[in-house]
């Protein structure tokens, strides 16, 4: 499974290490949406390459975005991050506009780094670009 993100939102650096320390079983890839590889698999999806707002989750010829992205990843991480299956029955609309709220203002929120995220050399097998 691939992760689409946004390397210079810090949120989004905080995610990938956050996924980088619980991931196990190295069961996610990672690419930048500013790098080659992310841009490539933005546009299969049919995505826009410039100001997007949400995340992707690629397995295959699936792709999920938003708060649905979020939850399969948890899920794939097993216990306890399962746990967040419990806001599934929360209407999408409800969990993806949360979603989208903060995605708009992620850089005045978190920060915004000039320069994408580097990763340590153990994990850099794990991104494309």
């Amino acid at each position: 499974m691939i992760i689409v993100f946004d390397a210079q939102c810090l949120l989004c650096n905080g995610w990938v290490q956050f996924l980088l320390r619980h991931d196990k079983r190295e069961q996610f890839r990672f690419a930048s949406m500013q790098g080659r590889c992310g841009q490539a698999l933005l546009n299969a999806a049919g995505l826009p390459t410039e100001g997007l707002q949400t995340l992707l989750l690629v397995d295959g010829e699936r792709s999920w975005q938003h708060t649905a992205a979020i939850l399969h990843v948890l899920h794939r991480l097993g216990w306890p991050w399962r746990l967040a299956w419990l806001a599934w029955p929360v209407p999408a609309p409800l969990r993806d506009s949360a979603y989208r709220w903060v995605a708009r203002h992620r850089y005045r929120l978190f920060g915004r780094s000039e320069a994408c995220l580097l990763p340590a050399e153990r994990w850099r097998h794990r991104f494309l670009d």
